[in-house]
């Protein structure tokens, strides 16, 4: 109740900005389900008959997309991290979500020299030989600007919006508000975390929105990269980057967005798509550490035929132990292992309940429909859709990390499509699977996990006698606690709330009508009407007091 108090005053002005666009886009009764501050949903009711909107007949995952649009910046962040979970949302929800573009107006040329100084610390002129001050891209977060060094190399300036920060602050709080009312409000997607999910999302916009942490990014796959025939990461010049500013190499290539570029420019298309494969591969099962939107705009086609990956905001991490399970997973789908395979997507379901028989007969099925399809002939995209709509049908949610991962792999395979139509990801992940379960085996890997496996197992029986004494004492003394995650006490102590405040305001209402009713009978004191002055103050507040409870619990009895 405090915290809904806190953001109504707080944020109330992007608040009703907010509620307006919903209900402008037929998002209504989705605000109401919400229980949003009355005066935010009346002022969203009023702009929407000032305002007829004109995509009701649209299907809803339309009209959440061009609502996202109209809210700017976080949201159409939102919706392209959304576009990652292909776990949680049908391919027509995805669909949309990826049409989300953060292209929006640049800053005014005239005040780009103002914002680069209060970036740099010091004028364009000093830092560089030439400065462009019109962008080259404008996004939400940032635009992009050609300069030269002061040696004349050709660099490209990434400089982040003014006013960006506050607004987004602002966002991040009405989100984190929400996603706690969608997951009282809404059984269905509880099971879904949307407050972990805003969490995550937090961390990751606002690692987003420093442009330092974009460069660091840049380093790692720099190293990562280090010397290979075909990868070129820009580099970065950390004298002029800082949270603001991300001065780089600037890459002057075709990209991805230009394939009919390509053939002017003598390069293989095949070839293209085979290195790009194997460059995201090698990130994902070899470093553990992904471009998680290789989309056609942040690849580059060099002259060389080499390919560079710019735009390393989005990135995604992976542990060994979950590069192993993707290596397992593609390993039963190569060897037809229905138990392995449901070993493995179960294992990813944490807490989740799962009805495992019923689960076991759907992968039957599920592998039984690719028994007798060439692995050459496999399609990833169709068959990470067929096993997201699986795991979508038994309410499990996938990991962060592998749900960008997945999503990467089908829009690695999109791209692979377009330069070459006959274009099979699986083709370059074979090689993978087997080079790492070739290394897994080998001896001296086997020895390595014997020995930290032994360590473990030493551990575990050396602190057993600790553990069972310090559980014994808790049960003793009365310190045993069992935590239970009731999401719905949280509404429950709401509904709580305001019967108690309902109960206070009767009673206080009470009082005063007996108060009046003793003053009004002295015959002293100033007058109004004929009638003692407090005396009839009283009532009038007594009266106001009674409409409001006859309001409140008739607004309750609607929501209920």
């Amino acid at each position: 109740m405090l915290r809904e108090t806190l953001i109504a005053m707080r944020d109330l002005p992007r608040l009703k900005e907010i509620t307006a666009i919903l209900f402008r886009h037929g998002l209504g009764e989705f605000a109401q389900r919400l229980h949003l501050p009355r005066v935010v949903e009346k002022a969203g009711e009023w702009l929407t008959r000032q305002f007829p909107d004109t995509d009701h007949g649209l299907p809803t995952p339309v009209r959440v997309r061009l609502a996202f649009e109209e809210l700017g910046p976080t949201f159409i962040k939102l919706g392209q991290i959304l576009s990652t979970r292909v776990d949680m949302f049908p391919l027509e929800w995805i669909a949309e979500f990826e049409k989300l573009q953060s292209e929006v107006p640049p800053v005014p040329a005239d005040q780009v020299p103002a914002l680069l100084r209060s970036a740099l610390g010091e004028a364009a002129t000093t830092a560089f030989s030439a400065f462009d001050p019109v962008p080259i891209g404008s996004a939400s977060i940032a635009q992009v600007h050609r300069a030269r060094l002061q040696d004349g190399t050709p660099v490209a300036v990434k400089l982040r919006r003014p006013g960006i920060l506050e607004k987004v602050d602002a966002d991040l709080r009405i989100l984190a508000y929400l996603a706690t009312m969608i997951e009282m409000e809404f059984t269905d997607a509880r099971r879904y975390q949307p407050c972990e999910i805003v969490n995550q999302f937090s961390r990751s916009l606002k690692r987003e929105l420093n442009l330092a942490t974009e460069a660091r990014n840049m380093e790692r796959f720099a190293v990562d990269f280090a010397g290979h025939p075909y990868v070129t990461v820009p580099k970065v010049y950390w004298d002029y980057t800082n949270a603001a500013i991300n001065v780089q190499d600037f890459v002057d290539g075709v990209p991805a967005t230009r394939l009919d570029r390509l053939a002017e420019s003598g390069l293989d298309p095949v070839l293209l798509a085979n290195r790009g494969a194997d460059a995201v591969l090698q990130m994902i099962l070899i470093n553990g550490f992904f471009h998680a939107d290789p989309h056609p705009g942040n690849v580059f086609f060099l002259s060389n035929e080499c390919i560079a990956f710019i735009d390393f905001g989005m990135v995604g991490r992976l542990s060994h132990s979950r590069r192993d399970d993707i290596v397992d997973l593609l390993a039963a789908l190569a060897d037809r292992d229905e138990e392995k395979m449901m070993d493995v997507l179960i294992d990813w379901t944490g807490s989740t309940p799962v009805d495992e028989g019923r689960f076991a007969d759907d992968i039957g099925e599920l592998m039984f429909q690719y028994e007798h399809v060439p692995l050459k002939n496999l399609d990833i995209t169709v068959l990470i859709n067929d096993i997201m709509m699986l795991i979508r049908d038994h309410g499990i949610v996938l990991p962060a990390d592998l749900a960008m991962l997945f999503k990467a792999l089908i829009t690695l395979e999109g791209l692979g499509r377009q330069l070459n139509p006959e274009f099979q990801l699986v083709e370059h992940i074979t090689p993978f699977v087997r080079s790492l379960i070739m290394r897994r085996y080998h001896p001296r890997q086997l020895i390595k996990r014997g020995r930290h496996t032994l360590m473990e197992a030493v551990n575990l029986l050396a602190d057993l006698p600790r553990d069972a004494m310090r559980f014994a004492k808790e049960v003793r003394h009365g310190k045993f606690r069992i935590n239970l995650d009731l999401k719905r006490l949280d509404s429950f102590g709401r509904q709580l709330d305001k019967s108690a405040n309902r109960l206070t305001m009767g009673i206080v209402t009470g009082c005063l009508i007996i108060g009046s009713s003793i003053v009004i009978t002295v015959d002293a004191g100033p007058k109004i009407f004929g009638l003692p002055l407090f005396g009839f103050f009283g009532f009038m507040v007594a009266f106001i007091n009674s409409l409001w409870l006859i309001w409140s619990i008739w607004r309750s009895g609607k929501e209920w």
